[in-house]
């Protein structure tokens, strides 16, 4: 099959079952990174498995953010473009009760029920420290928009977090040091 039958396949779907089909597809995405961080866990221990998933997960944020600037046509670069653009994110798509606060200096992403986190309670393991690996994550996709954009985490385990929050992540810009206001 070619890709033109691929999107003709594709295109036979009704609007509502295409939605459908890009969640499914997303939850497919989640369960892979699940399960090949489990094998590494259980071969390498959980401090192998958190490092290599960091490291895959920074690399899909410039990845990831490449592609949707040029799929969008973005051009613009400030924090509610941004935040836009990480709506659209496999990360943040098909969160769970995602709460996102978009202003102009300031954009707030809070994920109040995570689904990999219920995932992992349920199966009786413990939380998964995800703070690295999502911050790895925001910031590389924050910067392949504007470098000047500071990602700062307020909460995500490992961190002790309320029962109604298991992470927020505020994105606001820097400001220029007084040696870049000189040249």
């Amino acid at each position: 099959m070619s890709r033109e039958l691929d999107r003709k396949l594709i295109s036979e779907l009704s609007k509502e079952k295409l939605t459908d089909f890009i969640f499914l597809h997303l939850r497919n995405m989640w369960a892979v990174d699940g399960l090949y961080y489990l094998g590494i866990e259980e071969n390498w221990g959980t401090e192998k498995a958190t490092e290599v998933d960091s490291k895959v997960w920074e690399i899909m944020g410039k990845i990831e953010a490449r592609r949707l600037k040029d799929f969008l046509k973005i051009k613009k670069n400030d924090i509610p473009t941004v935040i836009k653009a990480l709506q659209y994110s496999g990360w943040a798509l098909d969160l769970e009760d995602k709460e996102i606060i978009i202003e102009k200096n300031k954009g707030i992403v809070r994920n109040v029920k995570c689904r990999v986190q219920n995932t992992r309670l349920k199966k009786g393991l413990k939380e998964f420290g995800c703070k690295p690996v999502r911050w790895g994550f925001l910031e590389s996709f924050a910067k392949e928009f504007n470098p000047n954009i500071r990602v700062d985490c307020k909460v995500c385990p490992p961190d002790k977090h309320p029962n109604d929050l298991w992470c927020q992540w505020e994105f606001t810009m820097r400001k220029p040091s007084v040696n870049n206001k000189l040249k």
